[in-house]
């Protein structure tokens, strides 16, 4: 199947994710359109794309949120299609139906298939009818404190309350005790509402051990799915994903080869097309579950394109295009080991508080086998507004072991002035002795850190980098008597934060 060309893109999104699209635009001869807030005016991804607006004030409510103002956008710059990136409007059903009757091209799914994968019950109630196993959980949202008492005396504790039109831990609660089950209600509800403007939730029992396994689907309009393997994203905290790998560890070769066949079988049941995650638990006897699917492009994509060699991207602009899959699931082929870290502007030693400000000094990780997606340069802010992510950085390598001896040189190399990160934590995850082994689970960080272990290390390195700095400030006033260069200062934090990090 042919379907039309694609020559102009506006890219509903801002950060690291909009130059990615922009970079596989340019690459394929497609013009790209970026759009922007007024803190944004000066980001990369407006200084890199074709062309660009503005579309508002810092609040993505009055800006990246305002469907209106992107859609009359789209037709000023007179794109073809609207890239929703992920994040914001990326996983709203109304917003793709939108765009399809302004006339453009959603790149990404149909609206029905948001439609039904966005809403938790309904998602759960269509695998099972398509005979996909889920995690034991209520048939729909639960109305009363009774109806969660009752799934709770059958299903018995630790359970999960979960909002029903969202995810990314959003309205998220685990209860241990009968006795904490009506206030974890009233908070999940109260956070779902805030978060999804919907305060359905429903329950899930908590499963034993649980690792967070998920898989890349692609699907064509002609009905063709096909996977590109799975991602373990066990590192989490709070829900939220802090470091992903590629292949699992833990999975078998006849497990991941029945897991994909799973994956696939979930995005038919719902007619899917383009890209999209199905997410599974895997419980400590092996046993796996769906647990979700993200209509979406995923942050963590970028390790299954270093293992397989496909752009995502592109490929995402085939399908919305109308074309056919260009590859069976025979020509999928996996090479070496991946990871990727989330860069963060937050400090860990306070509750994981979003760092804000001006980036004063960035020299990132480079090397064979280094790929960085950053969205935010060298003099660049971290705004209040949004997410505290400054890049991914990623590793590959032949083997797993390679791969994290590869990160870890990298988060050692990577400098970063202005604002605190979370580079000691992803040291930390790195250099542990059961991360490194490769059976975590969902409960590692909780279960073997706390912001105390980093204690010297992230102090001294703290240290380092106020050393660091204002070196560099002596040596760009002129106040270095050229027996200590800017090259010899940073060699030498550089190995003074090794040590540092590693106990030494």
């Amino acid at each position: 199947m042919m379907g039309r060309p694609i020559k102009t893109v506006l890219i509903a999104n801002r950060g690291e994710i909009a130059l990615r699209v922009i970079r596989t635009c340019r690459e394929l001869g497609i013009r790209s359109v970026a759009v922007y807030s007024d803190v944004d005016r000066r980001a990369p991804h407006v200084l890199s794309a074709d062309e660009a607006f503005a579309i508002g004030p810092a609040p993505s409510s009055q800006s990246y949120l305002n469907v209106d103002r992107l859609l009359e956008t789209a037709r000023k710059a007179g794109a073809d299609a609207i890239h929703p990136g992920y994040g914001f409007l990326s996983e709203n059903a109304a917003f793709a139906q939108a765009v399809a009757d302004a006339g453009f091209i959603f790149v990404g799914p149909s609206p029905d298939a948001i439609r039904s994968m966005g809403d938790k019950t309904r998602a759960r109630m269509l695998v099972t009818r398509a005979g996909v196993a889920t995690v034991p959980g209520t048939d729909g949202p639960v109305n009363s404190i009774g109806e969660a008492a009752a799934f709770c005396d059958e299903h018995g504790f630790p359970v999960l309350l979960k909002a029903a039109a969202g995810g990314g831990g959003k309205g998220m609660r685990l209860v241990h005790r009968a006795e904490d089950l009506e206030a974890a209600m009233k908070g999940a509800a109260l956070e779902a509402g805030s978060a999804f403007a919907d305060a359905r939730i429903f329950i899930e029992k908590y499963l034993d051990r649980p690792h967070h396994v998920e898989f890349q689907v692609l699907g064509d309009n002609g009905g063709r799915v096909i996977h590109l393997g799975e991602r373990e994203c066990s590192v989490q905290r709070r829900h939220q994903k802090v470091v992903e790998e590629s292949p699992s560890s833990i999975l078998t070769p006849e497990l991941r080869a029945r897991m994909g066949e799973t994956a696939v079988q979930a995005a038919r049941a719902c007619g899917y097309t383009n890209a999209g995650t199905v997410e599974f638990l895997v419980d400590g006897k092996r046993n796996f579950y769906f647990l979700e699917m993200n209509t979406r492009l995923q942050v963590e994509h970028p390790i299954t394109e270093m293992r397989t060699g496909l752009d995502l991207v592109a490929l995402q602009l085939h399908i919305a295009a109308g074309n056919d899959l260009p590859l069976g699931q025979q020509d999928v082929r996996w090479i070496g080991h991946a990871i990727e870290c989330r860069l963060c502007a937050e400090d860990v030693e306070k509750n994981y508080m979003p760092s804000t400000g001006t980036i004063t000094h960035l020299q990132p990780s480079q090397g064979i086998g280094i790929r960085e997606d950053r969205g935010v340069n060298e003099g660049g802010e971290i705004p209040v507004h949004y997410d505290p992510m400054i890049s991914k950085l990623i590793a590959w390598a032949p083997s797993r072991a390679e791969a994290i001896e590869r990160m870890r040189r990298a988060l050692l190399e990577y400098q970063i002035l202005g604002v605190t990160t979370n580079i000691p934590l992803l040291l930390f995850v790195m250099e542990h002795e059961v991360f490194r082994k490769g059976d975590y689970t969902t409960h590692f960080l909780n279960d073997y850190f706390t912001p105390d272990l980093l204690s010297k290390g992230s102090v001294n390195a703290r240290k380092g980098m106020a050393i660091l700095g204002a070196l560099l400030k002596d040596a760009e006033a002129g106040r270095l008597d050229g027996t200590d260069t800017n090259h010899q200062t940073q060699r030498r934090w550089r190995l003074q934060r090794a040590g540092m990090m590693r106990g030494t």
